[in-house]
């Protein structure tokens, strides 16, 4: 008997002695004074057990049949769902199977089956909380997760990501990398949907942020102290569309970000497992169909202010020119340039002047055209054809005498001595044979 029903029974008591009446007895135990009237009838029939509700100990009426909980455990037992929670695999077995099971039921037969171990809720020291932004689009947070999403199955993937602090509304989309491209994709799909927002928050990564160089030995400067760094491709095109970009300072500081690839770590990888998803285009699929509308139906919030903060796109905005790869060329004196290792002459009807020794603006867009504007116009170019190189006139080679080896110069040398020391012929012998004397001579 819980403290509760022993408080109704002294009540119960005292009405029966006419201590109190049956509508202050009612106003105490907060019933009707009918409801006060039939449990006084049980209470001369059964006694003290009045206050105890008939169905105590008694199985529920929605309580699973033990075919049925032999059934799920079977399910649940299968190699896809070996790491389910009981809050996912509730809403599986409710969309695959038609096995409707509430959640804290279905945590309790995990754990009885060996499917589940409950975990410990230990308190964490956690950043102070931060309230939302008032209105859609006034901040949105942006990163990118780096996961085994495919489990093997497929190349690595990247999951970039957009959340929007005030609502929570998502925008997704798998990629081979995570890269400027990449990520300027997912940002003018993000803006052909929504418009501008007020600005974006992100971390230090090189893709938002140009890192001071530094040598070895060298010690960083302050802030204040070094020249002001050119911004990266992704910076110039947020300052071209006006967009502000805040940079955070920790993880924890976009923590709303992060939180969303703590759950797609666990729902999504599960979810392409179920899916069969083997490529970034099923990947892809199954996160537009699937995650992201589960995720902005059940949740996204209402924003406390009903104003939307994004902006249309204007005239003077161009995704396509924001969204490429910008560097500036200087035109030589024949009116060409070079860019990624070739050269590029300018046709002769958009010459004009002013033109030679200027700079340009080149842009390599995301559908990999070359666009080359001067100004406030674009100019018609051509790739040149290189030069053929000239052949190489072939050099004379030199004769050089062999290399006598030791052996051979070894040889030489003893035959040499032995000549020297040789015995020769008599003089006299060798006038008469040299004849180098005439008969006057020897006379």
């Amino acid at each position: 008997m819980t403290q509760r029903e022993r408080d109704r029974l002294v009540v119960l008591k005292k009405a029966r002695k006419k201590l109190v009446t049956q509508k202050q007895a009612a106003a105490e135990m907060d019933v009707s004074e009918r409801h006060v009237r039939r449990m006084l009838g049980r209470l001369a029939e059964v006694g003290d057990k009045a206050v105890i509700h008939n169905l105590r100990g008694q199985p529920s009426n929605r309580k699973l049949s033990e075919a049925d909980r032999q059934k799920v455990i079977g399910i649940l037992s299968q190699d896809a769902y070996r790491d389910f929670g009981p809050t996912l695999a509730s809403e599986e077995l409710q969309k695959r199977h038609g096995m409707g099971i509430g959640r804290e039921a279905l945590r309790q037969l995990m754990t009885a089956a060996g499917l589940w171990r409950p975990r410990k809720q230990n308190v964490e020291v956690v950043h102070v909380w931060r309230q939302r932004r008032s209105c859609r689009g006034e901040l949105v947070q942006w990163d990118t997760s780096e996961q085994d999403w495919l489990e093997g199955r497929g190349e690595k993937l990247y999951l970039i990501a957009m959340i929007d602090d005030a609502t929570g509304e998502l925008t997704a989309r798998f990629a081979y990398q995570d890269s400027t491209e990449e990520n300027m994709r997912l940002l003018w799909r993000y803006l052909e949907k929504n418009g501008r927002p007020v600005a974006f928050y992100t971390d230090k990564a090189s893709l938002f942020q140009t890192a001071p160089k530094v040598g070895r030995d060298e010690k960083a400067l302050a802030r204040n102290e070094r020249e002001p760094l050119p911004p990266t491709q992704i910076g110039r095109a947020l300052r071209e569309l006006q967009i502000v970009w805040i940079a955070a300072h920790s993880p924890q500081a976009k923590g709303r970000i992060e939180r969303v690839f703590g759950t797609a770590q666990d729902r999504l990888v599960k979810g392409l497992r179920l899916a069969g998803a083997a490529t970034l285009e099923q990947a892809n699929a199954y996160l537009e169909r699937e995650f992201l509308s589960w995720w902005n139906q059940n949740l996204t919030v209402a924003a406390a202010s009903p104003a939307d903060a994004h902006r249309p796109m204007g005239p003077d905005h161009n995704l396509a020119s924001a969204l490429s790869r910008v560097e500036t060329r200087h035109i030589a004196n024949d009116y060409t340039f070079q860019f990624a290792g070739k050269l590029y002459q300018i046709t002769r009807g958009r010459i004009r002047a002013g033109l030679r020794g200027s700079r340009v603006r080149v842009e390599r867009r995301l559908d990999g055209s070359l666009v080359v504007r001067y100004r406030d116009s674009d100019l018609s170019v051509s790739q040149c054809e290189p030069q053929p190189k000239a052949a190489a006139i072939p050099t004379p080679q030199l004769r050089t005498a062999a290399k006598s080896t030791t052996a051979e110069r070894t040889a030489a040398w003893r035959r040499s001595g032995q000549d020297l020391f040789r015995p020769g012929a008599k003089v006299w012998a060798a006038a008469a044979r040299e004849r180098t004397r005439t008969g006057g001579d020897l006379d």
